[in-house]
């Protein structure tokens, strides 16, 4: 499935747990399905918010964007980051209230069956989600995958918490579960954030990749022959949402003619495509007598 259809998917599935997990709440009086029941408004705006951003995404090159709106994906991803800081500043609030005064729990097993369904439907939603990010690269996905597992694990914590409720008659335990649930996603949404900046602040590729860029850049410039005076430096890399971008500098022997370096160029354009789906290559031609000297001072005189 393409990103822009799982996250359509989302919305609904959203629509349909956060009318579940109201309606436990609403049947219980638990405050830790209510912290439950918001965490799932926040899975709604996210999916929302993540759809509008991955639309953005896909748009082709124009004057204003000349490079693409690939990062158009990490505004998705903090934006999720802030929500759930923002749900999880709510539930402690709210647990605040209630621990200092606990409310008895009613119709306690309806309200387990409704949040149970509910999290499976997220947890299938959250592994078809992670498969397609993978597949697709898409941070907006991976963000969403992983406030639903958070989504789950909540769900789960609740669900012991009421057992535990009603085994005990510790009413107590009730808010004090929603102040944990709170701490758990309040983190996860911190974490959002900071891998948000990270890539709007042009975040170089992973150490795998990098270690597959160069090894495919070694295979054009073997020991012995003409090709082992290839060489290349400054190499720099870095991604933009599912878009991934390496410059370098290719030294070849000056007494090659243009037609010979550029077709080489193209060679190595295509090898690096092949082995990184999706990287987009800028290759400056110099030759191996020639040194560029990126970064340095310019002659203050």
């Amino acid at each position: 499935m393409t990103p822009r259809t799982l996250l359509k998917i989302s919305i609904g599935v959203a629509l349909v747990t956060i009318l579940l997990k109201t309606s436990a709440w609403a049947i219980t009086g638990s405050v830790g399905l209510l912290s439950d029941a918001l965490e799932s408004l926040v899975n709604l705006a996210s999916a929302v918010f993540g759809l509008v951003m991955v639309t953005i995404a896909t748009r082709p090159p124009d004057e204003d964007h000349p490079f693409g709106h690939h990062k158009a994906e990490y505004f998705s991803s903090g934006f999720e980051g802030i929500l759930i800081i923002a749900a999880a500043l709510g539930i402690v609030w709210a647990a605040g209230h209630r621990l200092l005064d606990p409310q008895p729990l009613e119709q306690v097993g309806w309200g387990l069956v409704l949040s149970v369904v509910s999290s499976a439907l997220n947890g299938l939603l959250a592994w078809q989600m992670f498969r397609a990010a993978r597949v697709h690269r898409s941070i907006a996905l991976e963000a969403d995958a992983r406030h639903l597992v958070t989504d789950v694990w909540t769900s789960a914590g609740v669900v012991v918490g009421l057992v535990l409720v009603q085994f005990t008659g510790w009413l107590w335990l009730d808010p004090l579960l929603a102040i944990g649930v709170a701490l758990n996603i309040l983190k996860e949404g911190v974490r959002l954030m900071w891998r948000s900046s990270q890539g709007l602040m042009d975040e170089a590729l992973e150490p795998e990749v990098l270690a597959a860029i160069r090894q495919t850049l070694d295979t054009f410039s073997p020991p012995g022959g003409e090709f082992s005076t290839i060489r290349f430096d400054h190499l720099a890399t870095r991604k933009a949402g599912q878009r991934r971008f390496v410059d370098f500098h290719m030294h070849l022997p000056p007494n090659w003619t243009l037609a010979r370096a550029a077709a080489i160029r193209a060679d190595v354009e295509k090898a690096l495509m092949l082995a990184v789906p999706g990287l987009r290559a800028t290759i400056q031609l110099l030759p191996s007598n020639v040194e560029a000297h990126l970064g340095d001072d310019p002659d203050p005189h």
